[in-house]
């Protein structure tokens, strides 16, 4: 059995104000930083033999407040990063829902069939992060791992382990900092926490 421990990243400015981020690579905000430093202190007692990342800024951080606990420089893979929204990345929703209404209501009623102009779609995003993920695993079978990602990627993972349909897949939350654990047993996913973000409760 392979223990996968998948944390979002800590809040950014953009996540404060609505954006959409997507690629764009946005540091952690004062918040996220104590929410990096938080879940990292959440998780010092594990037994981690690797901690994976997104390669973008938001997530490294995130992931590197958790390293230090565990003496492990964090791995980086371009495959972890969050949906590329194309065209709309740094628009809040309300500027995209004036003028690609369609298309933003078709993306979230059918996020694996259809993606942002100049974007990709969540299928995609499933393709890549599935692929990388099960070469993690492979490396590390019996061992417990840490994954930092994005809340889009997050809620695609989810929804590869539970055998279930990208459309589900916004029903699902994934705030800052929050921490979800599957359990890979040869070909069987069993997921043991979902968005659980009791560490960052005071603040």
């Amino acid at each position: 059995m392979t223990r996968v421990i998948f944390v979002r990243h800590g809040q950014t400015s953009w996540n404060q104000e609505g954006k959409y981020q997507g690629h764009s690579d946005i540091s952690l905000n004062e918040r996220g930083i104590k929410q990096g430093n938080l879940v990292a202190k959440r998780l010092a007692n594990e037994k981690i033999s690797a901690i994976y990342s997104s390669d973008l800024l938001r997530a490294q951080q995130t992931a590197e407040a958790i390293a230090e606990y565990h003496g492990l420089s964090v791995i980086t893979k371009p495959e972890f990063r969050e949906i590329n929204f194309g065209i709309w990345e740094g628009l809040t929703y309300q500027e995209i829902i004036k003028d690609w209404s369609e298309i933003l209501t078709a993306m979230y009623s059918k996020p694996g069939e259809i993606g942002p102009p100049q974007g990709e779609s969540f299928q995609v995003v499933k393709q890549r992060v599935t692929r990388s993920l099960q070469e993690c695993i492979a490396e590390h079978q019996e061992q417990t791992i840490v994954l930092v990602s994005h809340g889009g990627t997050m809620r695609v993972l989810l929804c590869a382990a539970l055998g279930i349909g990208l459309d589900k897949m916004w029903s699902m939350r994934q705030d800052s900092s929050a921490i979800n654990i599957i359990e890979y047993i040869d070909n069987r996913a069993v997921v043991s926490l979902v968005n659980d973000t009791w560490h960052v409760k005071d603040i």
